[in-house]
């Protein structure tokens, strides 16, 4: 049934003319306000001098100052000044709708909708549309630019939406506009300390308010950076084409939704499905073909170097060593595996931006077709691999052979990567020439865009690394399954003084992951891998590894390590074969960014629980309320926790494995090591 809504939804719609007549409203009209259902938040929209701005407060309390609003254009009027107000209108929204897989499954959508409708003043037919949607755990507003006179077409220049901050709130962020995409570090400094920088980005006030901001259902436009333009005031910054136009497209228009999440609690913004309910419902119908679930691949020991991508003696993708990940899958209830390396193309330099992978023809040492056959008789599907070394054109001529050869041999997921050295990707323009686009821009989120599209036609899930950032069209191409789009695993392999330290998971709960699902690739027992890669390591314990499955949400989870390490330990892999990867409810039981978080989920098939607990670098104890098991029955907690001798740094491998009976009157206290963590299934008490 898809996004179809449940039984229970109900909605209401009430509407209310609020202005009507351009005539009677002036360039300084009134503010127009909308609060949120519970009157929580409340925004206000203002014209000054004609120039449209906007305000929000939480509980009579500033939470954006004064904001500008509008765009520059390249010709024409401009659309941010000389309006005046046609008409404005507030309407009401109530709704259930159900995800057909994802880490909550009822979402709720409560909202007050204002609608303004802009006009030029004088003989001006300049018009614009701005929507405010307002929840009482944030705000979302988008612009339409409707026809401009007799223009068909319109080129953005520059949007001009600031997000005005009373105080220099502190700022969790990493740098845009640089090479390495969205791969960095996060910084934790004043908001006055940031530059130019990516969203999601969080901050936290002196009251201890939680605020982010990021987009919301990017289809067609450029995606949204933020600069620093002085003090705490922060600026949309559009990637722009290889020319400087930002956007560029038919009239008319309509941006993604800017989006302003608040909370009380850092855990409440992870709580918080406002980015998905900014998103249209399911366009695919019927997706009873989409399941979630665990793989295992060919993939990690590439990044330690024990094989290669490339053919050769140590080519990884061939038939012999497939089917034994294969076996290994089918032996440990895994549903995937992944292959890297298997089609022609890696021998040569793939990372220049050039593009001459085959996305249809394997290597002659991997029987695609034997081994697809192969892994059906498991029960297992192969996982595709299509990395296009930034040779995007190349790739565009191929999708849909590829995706059709999925669809044809049983591959049901595909994992792209977009992996390239050097600023740009190569585009060639209708007069023949080459330019160079950001990852970011408007021409690569019309690819992504397609790539999407044409693997739903083919009944193909997607896990897309160097992606465009989660904007929550999940929601609306169920297919779209996860995403890296952050530093991920293969930074311990080989990162050096680039790879993760122990509190970045404990921030990227709070800042990446609240766009979307991320593949982060857990599950590393071999933390230390002094054979293969003697200089670098994991900067956690193997209980952290465990409880990462949970507290890092995405419905495609690997099992990252080599098959030998993980027959090395059967206990602690008994939780990885458990965990499920489909959740019917989340609740982030405690936490801190940067610090430590507690996360609970329930099983969607199942009255089972999970939970997982990870900590920075520093060792904390921390306690996990089970008030929300169902109050009549037993339980019983299978842990796996950090020994008390337990250390990232010290001694990684010291885990606890045990069993306690509880119920929803316990209380938990996990005692987490340095870099450590704690991984919990609660299954109800046989009688």
């Amino acid at each position: 049934m898809g996004l179809l809504r449940t039984l229970k939804t109900k909605r209401f719609m009430l509407s209310a003319i609020v202005a009507i007549g351009f005539a009677a409203q002036s360039v300084n009209a009134e503010p127009v306000v909308v609060e949120s259902p519970g009157k929580v938040l409340k925004v206000a929209f203002e014209l000054k001098d004609g120039a449209p701005t906007y305000s929000v407060l939480r509980k009579g309390d500033a939470v954006i100052n004064s904001s500008k609003m509008g765009f520059k254009l390249k010709s024409g009027e401009s659309l941010d000044s000389g309006f005046q107000i046609a008409t404005s209108k507030v309407t009401s929204a109530d709704e259930t709708w159900t995800q057909p897989w994802g880490e909550q499954k009822d979402i709720r959508d409560h909202h007050n909708q204002l609608r303004i409708d802009l006009e030029g003043t004088g003989d001006s037919s300049k018009k614009l549309t701005i929507t405010f949607r307002v929840f009482d755990d944030g705000v979302g507003f988008r612009y339409e630019i409707p026809e401009q006179g007799d223009a068909k077409q319109i080129e953005i220049m520059d949007e001009l939406t600031e997000f005005a901050f009373p105080a220099d709130h502190r700022c969790w962020w990493i740098p845009a506009f640089e090479s390495n995409r969205y791969e960095y570090r996060y910084t934790d400094s004043p908001l006055s300390k940031a530059t130019v920088v990516h969203t999601p980005v969080t901050f936290k006030t002196k009251a201890g308010l939680y605020i982010s901001l990021h987009e919301a259902a990017l289809t067609d436009f450029s995606s949204m950076a933020l600069r620093r333009t002085g003090g705490t005031t922060f600026e949309a910054d559009l990637y722009p084409w290889a020319d400087g136009v930002k956007s560029r497209g038919a009239l008319p228009m309509t941006s993604p939704w800017r989006t302003i999440q608040v909370n009380e609690s850092p855990g409440g913004l992870i709580e918080n499905y406002l980015i998905l309910n900014l998103n249209e419902p399911n366009k695919l119908g019927d997706v009873s073909w989409i399941k979630p679930g665990k793989y295992v691949g060919i993939w990690w020991e590439m990044h330690l170097n024990v094989s290669s991508w490339h053919s050769g003696e140590k080519h990884g993708a061939t038939t012999e060593n497939t089917k034994r990940y294969i076996d290994f899958a089918a032996k440990h209830g895994f549903d995937g595996v992944l292959v890297e390396g298997w089609n022609i193309g890696w021998d040569d330099d793939w990372m220049n931006g050039e593009g001459k992978f085959s996305f249809t023809k394997p290597y002659p040492d991997y029987d695609l077709e034997g081994l697809a056959a192969y892994a059906k008789e498991k029960g297992v599907s192969l996982i595709g691999h299509h990395e296009t070394g930034c040779g995007v054109e190349n790739y565009d001529k191929q999708i849909d052979e590829a995706f059709a050869l999925c669809k044809k041999l049983g591959i049901r997921a595909v994992k792209s990567g977009y992996v390239g050295f050097g600023q740009g990707i190569n585009r060639t323009g209708a007069d023949g020439k080459t330019y160079k686009e950001w990852h970011h821009g408007q021409w690569m989120v019309q690819h992504y865009r397609r790539v999407v599209e044409a693997s739903a036609k083919h009944h193909v899930m997607l896990d897309v690394h160097e992606p465009i950032k989660d904007t929550g069209i999940r929601r609306t191409y169920p297919n779209m399954m996860t995403r890296e789009g952050a530093n991920g695993q293969e930074y311990n392999a080989w990162g050096g003084e680039k790879s993760n330290l122990p509190d970045h998971t404990t921030i990227i709960p709070f800042t990446r992951m609240l766009a979307g699902p991320m593949d982060f690739t857990p599950g590393i027992f071999d933390v230390l891998f002094e054979k293969e890669q003697p200089n670098d390591r994991v900067r956690t314990t193997i209980a952290k590894q465990l409880a990462l499955y949970v507290v890092l949400y995405s419905p495609l989870h690997m099992a990252a390590d080599l098959p030998k390490n993980y027959e090395a330990k059967p206990e602690p892999f008994q939780f990885i074969k458990d965990v499920v990867t489909d959740w019917e409810t989340t609740k982030v039981l405690n936490g801190e960014i940067g610090d430590y978080i507690t996360t609970a989920r329930k099983d969607r098939n199942s009255d089972d629980w999970f939970i997982g607990s990870i900590t920075d670098e520093n060792g904390r104890t921390v306690e996990a309320d089970l008030s929300f098991l169902d109050k009549d029955r037993k339980y019983t907690a299978q842990i796996y926790r950090d020994g008390d001798d337990a250390d990232w740094d010290k001694n990684p491998y010291s885990i606890v494995i045990e069993e306690k009976p509880v119920d929803s009157n316990t209380k938990l206290t996990l005692k987490l090591g340095p870099g450590g963590g704690a991984a919990i299934r609660i299954t109800q008490a046989v009688k």
